[in-house]
């Protein structure tokens, strides 16, 4: 393992406790760790072989879980890419960052009404910027919504961002993983190289529709009895996972595991559209399932979340609570540095930190709109999940595009559900639990009015 005590190769913590040892004290110190991030898109909490599911294979993320702090129970901001990527990169609620959406005003002047939410985002701090002014070089790659890497405080990268030339949530950044992984390769040589830590943003567009999976793939996922856009779905999935095993055997090759921290997760849930073929609000919706991505469902929200580094993490899957907004203080806490203040999510190497959590929040949005300045303008629904208990409160925040029948379907203000016993949430116990739904409700309101302030 290399290691360091350059002031230009150390992030600013670590330089001021080595101006205080002794330097054969400082001779020994390691290098802060590496950081790989891998986030998948769209796809349903339960679609991985270490998350028991049947049909799809995926033994390089299964690997990675043995390894790892596995949350099953983990949870996203929103079930949105945008607005939970954001929500990743800077530890804050959406109504707090204000990326609540996809766009401002569907496709209408997209570029021109995109730029100052931009700008404004970018006035947040991000574990990508914590990082880069610490001596670490970053790279991004697949999806990433806010204009181009180095607007996102990455030093390296493939998103330009210039809605000129056709960008926008990733550009040339989408063809990771379907088309390799040579310019994360080649980056984490030059890191390497050039004895820096280093970052990886890695957000493939997989297994994201276009739904277009490796014949080999598709062939093996084709069953009797199985719908076309399942069998396509399932394939993707593994397609992904393979696409994993190649970064994280890469990582093993070039002996840099053991100084990585890896840490996964999804970006939203996915269900395919023909698993709503019983459903007679189908017609509402194309593309993907109800109750999946964009609504506050467990297919929607919920998502594993795997924290791998060796040497710090005890492998075994926790039944704690963990959320995206973890990310940020998780990182910031392994490579020695200090999140902001407000952020409200926890380390999630914290025993003790997790066992004090109670409860999870978030929020949907409509897809389409976003309003600069007032984050509920759009607001569909908000969420808590406390313990067993999950309470889903319903708003009819304003949503003028092609999109604004998405929940017309889910009328009802409010719905509770017990997660342990019904965990596909087919049973609404408001009505017969009044007492837990009043208690969860002004637990969101309280939660939601502290931190929109």
């Amino acid at each position: 393992m290399k290691l360091s005590i350059s002031i230009k190769t150390t992030p600013k913590l670590l330089v001021a406790f080595l101006l205080l040892v002794p330097a054969c004290e400082a001779i020994a110190t390691e290098q802060p760790p590496n950081i790989v991030f891998i986030l998948s898109d769209d796809q349903a909490w339960m679609d991985y072989g270490f998350m028991g599911h049947a049909d799809i294979k995926t033994p390089h993320l299964d690997k990675l879980a043995a390894r790892s702090l596995v949350f099953e129970r983990g949870y996203v901001a929103a079930p949105l890419c945008r607005p939970s990527l954001a929500s990743l990169a800077t530890g804050l609620y959406p109504f707090q960052h204000g990326i609540t959406g996809n766009d401002v005003d569907g496709s209408n002047t997209r570029a021109a009404l995109d730029a100052p939410m931009r700008t404004a985002f970018h006035k947040h701090p991000s574990f990508i910027k914590m990082l880069t002014a610490n001596g670490y070089l970053a790279h991004q790659s697949g999806k990433w919504w806010e204009g181009s890497f180095a607007d996102g405080g990455f030093t390296h990268g493939m998103t330009h961002g210039d809605p000129k030339r056709g960008g926008r949530h990733g550009d040339a950044g989408l063809k990771i993983g379907r088309n390799g992984l040579k310019p994360i390769t080649e980056f984490i040589e030059e890191a390497t190289e050039a004895n820096k830590p280093f970052m990886v943003w890695y957000a493939p567009f997989l297994p994201h529709t276009p739904h277009n999976p490796p014949r080999r793939l598709l062939e093996k996922q084709t069953q009797p009895g199985r719908a076309e856009d399942v069998a396509k779905y399932y394939a993707m999935c593994e397609w992904f996972d393979e696409t994993c095993g190649q970064l994280l055997g890469f990582l093993d090759q070039k002996n840099l595991a053991e100084n990585t921290m890896v840490i996964y997760i999804c970006d939203n849930g996915w269900s395919a559209t023909s698993t709503n073929a019983s459903d007679s609000n189908q017609k509402i919706w194309k593309g993907f399932a109800l109750r999946s991505k964009g609504s506050p469902y467990e297919n929607g929200i919920r998502t594993p979340i795997m924290v791998s580094w060796p040497g710090h993490t005890k492998p075994g899957h926790r039944p704690d609570l963990a959320h995206a907004i973890d990310v940020f203080p998780t990182i910031a806490a392994a490579a020695g540095l200090k999140a902001p203040e407000n952020l409200q999510g926890i380390n999630l190497l914290n025993a003790e930190a997790r066992a004090n959590r109670k409860a999870v929040f978030g929020v949907t949005n409509s897809i389409h709109n976003m309003t600069r300045g007032n984050p509920d303008d759009t607001l569909q629904y908000l969420w808590c999940v406390d313990g067993d208990w999950k309470l889903l409160l319903r708003y009819h925040g304003k949503d003028t595009t092609r999109y604004r029948n998405v929940h017309i379907w889910d009328t009802a203000s409010i719905r509770l559900f017990n997660l342990k016993d019904d965990p596909h949430e087919k049973k609404d116990l408001a009505s017969s639990h009044p007492d837990k739904t009043q208690q969860l409700k002004e637990k969101i309101e309280a939660w939601h009015w502290v931190n929109g302030k």
